[in-house]
C-alpha cells in the first residue's frame, strides 16, 4: 500500500470515528481537536511503516507509543500524560473499527498506557491567604464584593462554579445554622459551614453592595453579581482573584486560581488536624482517594518540621 492509499484509508476511518464521537457521544470541539491530532500521529506512523491503520498489530502500536515518547513521530516528545491520551484515542478508534466490522481483532486490547505522574496541588500558605483576602479595596462596591467572594471560596472550599452558581436561597441556613448549600458535580448537594470572617464579608456585601447592583439588572437570584446586575461569570471570578493576588504581591500570581484556594482550604484543614473523611465531605469528593492527595502535602510538611526540629533526626 502506497502512502497516498494509506492516507486515504486512514482518513475514511478516522473521519467516521470522529463523526461517531460528535454525533453519538457528544464530545466537545476541544476534545475532538485533541483526538484529531492523535489520529494524525497514528496515520503518520502507519505511513512510515507502509501499512494501513487496519493492518497495524500490537507490536506496531507498542512501537507507536515509544516513537511518540521519544519524539520520533516528529515534533516534541510527548509527556506521559499526552502519551496516555494518545493511547486512549487509538484504543477508541480500534474499538470503533471492531464494532463497525472493519476489523475482527482489537490490537489495543492489552495495550497499556504509561502511568501519569501524580502531581501535588499547589497551595498558598496561611499568611499568603490572609494577604490575598485583605487585598480588595474596601472603599469600593466592587472591592467589598470581591472580598466576600474570596472569603467565601476559602472558607468553604467551594469550586468557582459552585460559588458563582450560588443563589440567595442557598444562603438561607447561614443565619440559623452557619451552613451554606452548595450544588456540586452531578447536581449533588452538600452543606458546608461558613466561617465568621466569610459570614461578615458576605453580610456587608449583601447589605451595602448587592442591592445597588441588582437594580441595574433583571432581578437574578444570584448571590454574586457584576456591576451590571448579572450573575458573576467564572472568568470574572478568575480575574478578581488574579487582581487580588497582584495587589497582595504574591509570587504565584501567574499560577493563582480559584482551585488553588480550594487546595489551600483542604490542606490547611488537614494540617490543623481535620479528619480526611470530614474534608472529603466538605469538598464534595465522591471518593476519599481523591482527598487523600492532600495528605501527601501535609506529610511532607511534617517531615520537614521533624527533620529540622528533632535532636536525633540527622546524624552528626
Amino acid at each position: 500500500m502506497t502512502n497516498p492509499e494509506i492516507a486515504r484509508d486512514a482518513a475514511v476511518h478516522t473521519r467516521a470515528f470522529l463523526n461517531h464521537l460528535i454525533v453519538e457521544k457528544g464530545r466537545s470541539k476541544n476534545t475532538i481537536a485533541s483526538y484529531k491530532r492523535d489520529l494524525e500521529k497514528l496515520t503518520l506512523f502507519a505511513q512510515a511503516r507502509g501499512r494501513g491503520i487496519k493492518d497495524l498489530d500490537r507490536n506496531d502500536l507498542d512501537a507507536l507509543v515509544i516513537a511518540a515518547r521519544t519524539g520520533e513521530l516528529g515534533g516534541t516528545a510527548l509527556s506521559e500524560t499526552s502519551a496516555a491520551r494518545l493511547i486512549a484515542t487509538v484504543r477508541g478508534l480500534y474499538r470503533f473499527l471492531v464494532d463497525e466490522g472493519k476489523i475482527e481483532v482489537d490490537p489495543t486490547a492489552s495495550l497499556r498506557a504509561p502511568k501519569a505522574p501524580q502531581r501535588l496541588p499547589k497551595v498558598l500558605s496561611v499568611e499568603d491567604v490572609a494577604r490575598l483576602l485583605s487585598a480588595p479595596n474596601p472603599e469600593t462596591a466592587a472591592g467589598l464584593r470581591d472580598r466576600a467572594l474570596l472569603e467565601f471560596l476559602y472558607s468553604t472550599g467551594a469550586r468557582v462554579s459552585e460559588a458563582v452558581g450560588l443563589d440567595i436561597d442557598d444562603l438561607a441556613t447561614i443565619d440559623a445554622e452557619g451552613f451554606v448549600r452548595l450544588l456540586g458535580k452531578g447536581n449533588k448537594e452538600r452543606l458546608v459551614p461558613v466561617g465568621t470572617y466569610a459570614r461578615k464579608a458576605l453580610e456587608i456585601y449583601l447589605v451595602r453592595v448587592r442591592p445597588e447592583f441588582i437594580t441595574k439588572g433583571t432581578g437574578t437570584p444570584a448571590v454574586f453579581l457584576n456591576s451590571r446586575g448579572r450573575r458573576l461569570s467564572r472568568q470574572s471570578a478568575w480575574t478578581i482573584l488574579r487582581n487580588a493576588a497582584e495587589r497582595a504581591q504574591l509570587t504565584e500570581v501567574a499560577e493563582i486560581s480559584p482551585h488553588m484556594l480550594r487546595h489551600s482550604f483542604a490542606t490547611h484543614l488537614l494540617s490543623g488536624g481535620a479528619d480526611v473523611r470530614v474534608v472529603q465531605e466538605l469538598l464534595g469528593h465522591a471518593s476519599v482517594t481523591t482527598t487523600q492527595l492532600y495528605t501527601h502535602i501535609t506529610v511532607d510538611s511534617l517531615r520537614e518540621v521533624y527533620m529540622s526540629s528533632h535532636p536525633r533526626a540527622i546524624s552528626g
